[in-house]
């Protein structure tokens, strides 16, 4: 009879337990795929360097140097009501081509459980960019959570890679 009122005490303590596995990184990321204006998937030839603007000082390099881009992700603010991406690509003659993407968005925190810190998940509410080599800009997923697996914005390039007249640039 002891024996049982042990194994049934130590069960009823197994129960009680939880352990919480959080995230080591709550950060939430969209993803970006790149497309041709024929609306094929495109890959860049160009080198891709993106940053951002800081609250304090001077900018963030958020992807240095990618070669041979077809996707990225790129992590999303949980502060601000935007995002502002500044693309950089350089080609082989060392040229240098920038466009801007800005992403309007709601922040909204999701909790996984009180012991954990929470994250922040996102709606896209916009998006636009500048036209120096980017065609257009579309939004294929609004919803931004912890799902890797979603293709959030769809970034189509001029065909033929060639930047627009120089009155685009800024």
């Amino acid at each position: 009879m002891r024996k049982l009122i042990g194994i049934i005490v130590f069960t009823a303590l197994l129960a009680a337990c939880s352990s919480t596995d959080c995230p080591l990184n709550n950060a939430v990321y969209a993803t970006y795929n790149l497309y041709g204006s024929d609306g094929k998937r495109y890959t860049l030839k160009d080198t891709l360097t993106i940053s951002t603007a800081r609250h304090t000082e001077g900018d963030t390099i958020l992807l240095n140097r990618k070669t041979g881009a077809t996707t990225f992700s790129l992590p999303v603010s949980y502060a601000d009501e935007a995002d502002r991406l500044i693309l950089e690509m350089r080609d082989s003659d060392n040229n240098v081509t920038t466009d801007t993407i800005v992403m309007s968005k709601t922040n909204r925190p999701h909790f996984e459980s009180t012991d954990c810190s929470p994250s922040f998940f996102h709606t896209i509410l916009g998006v636009k960019c500048t036209r120096n080599r980017i065609d257009s800009i579309t939004i294929n997923n609004r919803e931004i959570d912890n799902d890797a697996t979603k293709e959030h914005i769809r970034i189509y390039f001029r065909s033929g890679n060639q930047p627009a007249t120089a009155a685009h640039n800024g």
